[in-house]
């Protein structure tokens, strides 16, 4: 399936009608202001019904304008500041429920992050991480709660994890120059797309370590130094960023991995368990103190 919206309009070309030539036109010159615009504004603008705008959303693949709407939408996500989203997010839940509309969106999310998946890729992320020498993982702004997430259970498991969540160049570059063949690097970043994760990737990627990216489209900067691509759906979600799909992503990585090393896992938490519990890390209850009382 041709995802790409600008090729979608460039194969379907020869068969536009005049009227469909200037829809076609204005969308490729100016689709960061047709990307906000209803199928009636657009049609007003570009001096066509609005029935011609809906009939160019068919003609050149999508169900109908809201899915040409949300395709114009991901081509500029990357670029929209913080005010630009929040005017998004209000054009698009307009007098809706907020939380039917936001969980919603999130469900739609999930669905089309495992149509969209490679299991292939998936396959590859897990056994390069089971059989890395150490792990390192990128995550900044509001990826460093995913990342972390992540390290927390893969330090627990393996205890080679190398945590990468800082802005700063100095620190990164201190954190990851040891880095070398054998190692494995994830990086987690969606729109707005971190600089920092593309240079890091690229430097990881030199250095010879197998390179994962978590990222929502292809088209991710992060996309040109990964010898596996995990795709996870994000989205415009006013200034917060939905990262339901991609937690969910990185709870299938976990599980993978757990399934694939569970007799080495099993020992590992079972010593664990032993020294939360001498530790008293956690409350256990005392059930035959429990019964007593009741009797």
């Amino acid at each position: 399936m041709i995802s790409n919206l600008l090729v979608r309009i460039d194969l379907a070309r020869r068969d536009f009608s005049k009227s469909q030539r200037k829809i076609a036109a204005f969308i490729e010159e100016h689709y960061d202001t047709a990307a906000f615009m209803t199928a009636a504004k657009l049609g007003e603008v570009v001096g066509v019904s609005e029935s011609t705008v809906v009939r160019f959303a068919t003609q050149i693949g999508y169900k109908g304008y809201p899915y040409l709407q949300k395709a114009m939408q991901e081509m500029i996500r990357d670029r929209l500041d913080s005010v630009q989203r929040i005017e998004v997010t209000t054009g698009r839940i307009g007098d809706d429920d907020v939380v039917e509309s936001v969980l919603n969106q999130d469900i739609d999310k999930i669905k089309r992050t495992i149509e969209e998946v490679s299991r292939e890729d998936f396959s590859a992320a897990v056994e390069a991480i089971i059989n890395a020498d150490h792990i390192y993982i990128f995550g900044v702004k509001s990826a460093s709660y995913i990342a972390n997430f992540f390290g927390y259970y893969l330090d627990l498991i393996f205890g080679k994890v190398t945590m990468l969540n800082s802005t700063s160049k100095t620190t990164t570059y201190e954190n990851l120059f040891r880095i070398k063949k054998g190692d494995v690097m994830i990086c987690i970043s969606f729109p707005r797309y971190s600089t920092m994760a593309v240079e890091a990737m690229s430097f990881a990627h030199e250095r010879g370590a197998e390179v994962i990216a978590v990222t929502d489209s292809m088209t991710s900067p992060l996309v040109a130094n990964a010898d596996a691509v995990l795709l996870a759906r994000s989205d415009i979600a006013s200034v917060v960023d939905t990262l339901v799909a991609p937690l969910s992503l990185i709870n299938a990585l976990l599980v993978a991995i757990v399934i694939r090393c569970k007799e080495q896992i099993k020992d590992t938490f079972t010593n664990l368990e032993q020294v939360w519990k001498e530790q008293g890390i956690y409350s256990f209850k005392d059930i035959e103190e429990d019964k007593n009382e009741e009797a």
